[in-house]
């Protein structure tokens, strides 16, 4: 008898810890990991036009990249050159998924604009990586196309992607 007392006590014990980590992945959003924000910062200030939120948040390399190839230098008028007119103006761009590429990581970001582009969304990527300071910065991009475009799978290994920087 005091055998399968035990027996209870630890199959209760466990189940308790099992619902207390289940409850503490669906609470903790996967966009809290600071890399996972700057994608989506980035994103979202670039879209508006915000090019003095979106420069902090690049790598000088990549910075320097915008400044030679982007109009303006600015990274908004590359970004915001890569939509078609008839998408409209961005509304929201938001972390989708990301995967670790060493301590870097490979993220995409799904972004929704005013005319009918939006339901299956936008598809960008971003290449995250810390620096020295601590902080995360992008060092590289593509895409910014409707999803459910093939180029937009596997962004960062997908040769076909388009608008690569640099």
């Amino acid at each position: 008898m005091p055998a399968r007392r035990t027996l209870w006590i630890t199959l209760i014990i466990m189940a308790v810890m099992a619902g207390l980590v289940l409850v503490a992945v669906a609470v903790t959003p996967p966009q809290t990991n600071p890399a996972f924000g700057v994608a989506a910062d980035f994103a979202n200030a670039a879209g508006h036009g915000n090019d003095a939120a979106a420069l902090p948040l690049l790598s000088p390399e990549l910075a320097q990249a915008i400044s030679d190839q982007c109009e303006g230098g600015k990274p908004s008028s590359c970004v915001m050159g890569y939509a078609p007119p008839e998408w409209g103006a961005l509304e929201n761009a938001v972390f989708r998924r990301a995967v670790p590429d060493g301590a870097a990581w490979d993220i995409e970001v799904i972004s929704t604009y005013e005319k009918d582009r939006g339901a299956s969304g936008v598809c960008s990527y971003f290449h995250v990586s810390q620096v020295s300071d601590g902080q995360w910065k992008i060092d590289r991009w593509a895409g910014f196309i409707w999803c459910g475009d093939s180029r937009s799978r596997d962004m960062a290994t997908n040769p076909d992607t388009p608008n690569r920087m640099p």
